[in-house]
């Protein structure tokens, strides 16, 4: 086959030469592809806030927003989709359980404006870091992001979220069981499309048994009924999302901010991973500080109007390996798909009708899974941790993401602020790492192991 600018190695560059009817099919599968795991976000975050979180319409409304600014942001040149990302969720759960100052008589709907006002200022911190690393350069800025801090800390996430997991899936054990099976499953044995939305079917797979069991006159071990269909028969086939506006206080943007840390360092390997998918340097072309921004300024918008975090989606980096098609216009015909479901309320009240137990069951891997791949992060990179610089930083990390259950309350000028467990290992983690001699990380000496740094179960693919 004869090398073109729009086709070359087997894969297309230029999809418009398959015709119209195909690229809305490959944006169908891209689509698909993010689905599972953009909408889990929401779910998650509702238990958290006990039916007053995200909504399901709003945060599919951002993600193809999100996507089609990034696209703007990076020149058209990226294929990369928005959805939601899980760093977040540990920031929310806190969010959700503060109960001192103004806090201190708000229902949890009341606190969601101001979680949401945390994740915009941890979006704009993805400016700094951008015109950062447009003044002195990428190599050197990695420097005080070395694996050996994002590593621990990508592992505090996912702990600190476990005792949820558990939570939600004793519930109806059978269930959670069922889903965490089903998952496993397709992402070991899955072929083709199946195996990069191992998420997707196992939501499916055991919603489908729920209902099963719920025609066949069923219960949890409670008593209560398996599916709520209440909601459901009520909600109009076409409407509106249900925006808000966010809040600020200074207590939530220190519980949301330095989850940016682990957040922009997933952004740029994502950006490598995408590089070597498609065979183009987009960390030098359009430019990490473009993408940086593009997807930063996704998050703030996004979390502006109560909408989650938006992050690079791995499971669509999968797509473009799997159909050899790396056009980016069809990532944005996936993302106006995304759009028009926004505004189909009935179909966002069935998902949140999904059981607590199938939540649980999904969690109880990719809680897990945010862990494994924050110990990928420093495997993968070769940290040596026989080293005592290194131990001392990883150590001090975990003890306090893990040990700092409440955080850390103090007041400044009569105002109290909140420190939460993971603000207190990033800021711990980073000034070691700065203080302590010997810090010998450069980035892009091993690209393979930059390319692992993401905090989702995602399907990485490489580019040998």
């Amino acid at each position: 086959m004869s090398n073109t600018p729009t086709e070359k190695d087997g894969a297309i560059y230029d999809a418009k030469q398959l015709g119209i009817p195909k690229m809305l099919v490959l944006g169908l599968q891209h689509m698909f592809a993010m689905f599972g795991a953009t909408i889990l976000v929401p779910i998650l975050v509702n238990s958290y806030f006990h039916g007053e979180g995200l909504s399901i319409q709003v945060t599919l409304f951002f993600a193809g927003v999100g996507t089609l600014f990034f696209h703007i942001c990076a020149k058209l040149k990226v294929p990369a989709f928005l959805g939601s990302s899980f760093a977040f969720l540990g920031g929310f759960a806190t969010v959700a359980e503060l109960n001192s100052g103004i806090f201190a008589n708000m229902t949890y709907g009341e606190k969601l404006p101001y979680a949401c006002g945390g994740i915009v200022v941890a979006g704009l911190l993805y400016l700094v870091l951008a015109l950062v690393i447009r003044l002195v350069g990428v190599k050197r800025v990695m420097r005080f992001l070395p694996p050996i801090v994002t590593g621990p800390i990508i592992i505090c996430i996912g702990l600190s979220l476990a005792g949820s997991a558990i939570n939600n899936a004793q519930t109806n054990w059978f269930l959670a069981l069922v889903a965490l099976i089903v998952i496993i499953v397709f992402n070991i044995w899955g072929k083709g499309m199946f195996k990069i939305i191992p998420i997707l079917m196992g939501v499916l797979i055991s919603y489908a048994v729920a209902l099963a069991m719920q025609f066949a006159g069923m219960t949890n071990p409670d008593g209560s009924a398996i599916i709520d269909f209440t909601s459901t028969a009520s909600s109009a086939w076409v409407g509106l999302p249900d925006f808000i506006l966010c809040k600020f206080n200074l207590t939530a943007v220190l519980v949301m901010a330095p989850i940016a840390i682990a957040t922009m360092m997933e952004h740029i390997g994502d950006m490598s991973a995408i590089s070597a998918t498609v065979g183009e340097n987009f960390l030098e072309d359009p430019g990490l500080h473009r993408t940086l921004i593009g997807d930063g300024l996704a998050t703030s918008l996004s979390a502006f109007f109560g909408g989650p975090a938006n992050t690079t989606y791995g499971e669509n980096t999968g797509v473009l390996e799997l159909s050899r098609v790396f056009d980016p216009a069809v990532i944005r015909i996936a993302a106006v798909y995304a759009v028009v479901l926004s505004f189909v309320p009935k179909f966002a009240s069935i998902i949140g009708s999904m059981p607590a137990s199938i939540i649980g069951g999904v969690s109880f891997i990719l809680y897990g899974m945010i862990s494994a791949i924050g110990i990928r992060n420093v495997v993968e990179n070769r940290v040596d941790l026989t080293n005592s610089r290194n131990l001392i930083i990883a150590a001090v990390i975990l003890v306090c993401g893990l040990g700092f259950s409440s955080g850390l309350t103090f007041e400044i000028a009569g105002t109290s602020i909140t420190l939460t467990s993971l603000a207190i290992a990033s800021i711990a983690g980073v000034l070691l790492n700065t203080i302590l001699p010997g810090n010998d990380y450069e980035f892009g000496v091993n690209p393979e192991g930059d390319m692992n740094r993401g905090v989702t179960l995602k399907a990485r693919h490489r580019k040998d």
